[in-house]
């Protein structure tokens, strides 16, 4: 009887040294891809709630006026380009003046 109790502890203790690893590497894994997914969810927030830097609103601002070209008829094309050259000279002026009041300064 000894025998068959030692032989069942035995492979009780086999199957826990077996188990206990996986389960350790499982729960560390799936701590880790919760952290990245809460990371990612809060660089979403943040870009939502209008965080984000100048370039992005500006680039963001860019991806619309486009998304709206390739939507509208083909007669608006040429005026909403021409719009968007207008804007970007506009952007240049306000640049150039500005670098010009401050080497004035």
């Amino acid at each position: 009887m000894d025998g068959d109790l030692l032989l069942i502890f035995g492979f009780v203790l086999v199957t826990l040294m077996i188990v206990f690893p996986f389960a350790a590497f499982m729960h560390k894994r799936n701590v880790a891809h919760e952290e990245r997914k809460l990371e990612l969810l809060a660089r979403a927030e943040e870009a939502k709630n209008g965080d984000g830097s100048a370039d992005f609103r500006k680039l963001e601002e860019r991806v619309r006026v486009l998304e709206r070209i390739a939507t509208d008829s083909k007669q608006d094309l040429a005026l909403q380009i021409e719009q968007l050259r207008d804007l970007q000279e506009i952007d240049d002026l306000t640049a150039n003046a500005t670098s010009n009041r401050e080497t004035a300064r």
